[in-house]
C-alpha cells in the first residue's frame, strides 16, 4: 500500500472520532470478538428510510483481513 495513503487516512480517522465518539470503542470491542464462523450483520438506512441489509459469515481469510486492517490503522495512528 502507498505510504501516503496511510498518512491521508489519519485526519479522516480523527474527524470520524470527533463526529462519532462512541463508535471507535464499539468497533474495537467488536473486532476483538470476531472469530471464524461468527457473523457480521449490516444494516444501512438512507435518509428516505430505505434499508439494505446483509449478513456475512466470517471465514479465516476474513479474520486475516481484519487483523491486517487493524495493523494498518495502528500504523496510521488510529484505532478501531
Amino acid at each position: 500500500m502507498n505510504p501516503m495513503a496511510v498518512v491521508k487516512l489519519r485526519p479522516l480517522l480523527e474527524k470520524f472520532r470527533e463526529n462519532h465518539p462512541r463508535i471507535p470503542q464499539f468497533l474495537h470491542t467488536a473486532a476483538n470478538g470476531m472469530e471464524q464462523d461468527g457473523f457480521i450483520d449490516l444494516k444501512v438506512t438512507n435518509a428516505a428510510g430505505q434499508k439494505i441489509e446483509a449478513s456475512i459469515k466470517l471465514t479465516a481469510d476474513d479474520i486475516e483481513l481484519f487483523d491486517s486492517l487493524r495493523e494498518l490503522l495502528a500504523q496510521a495512528g488510529g484505532q478501531m
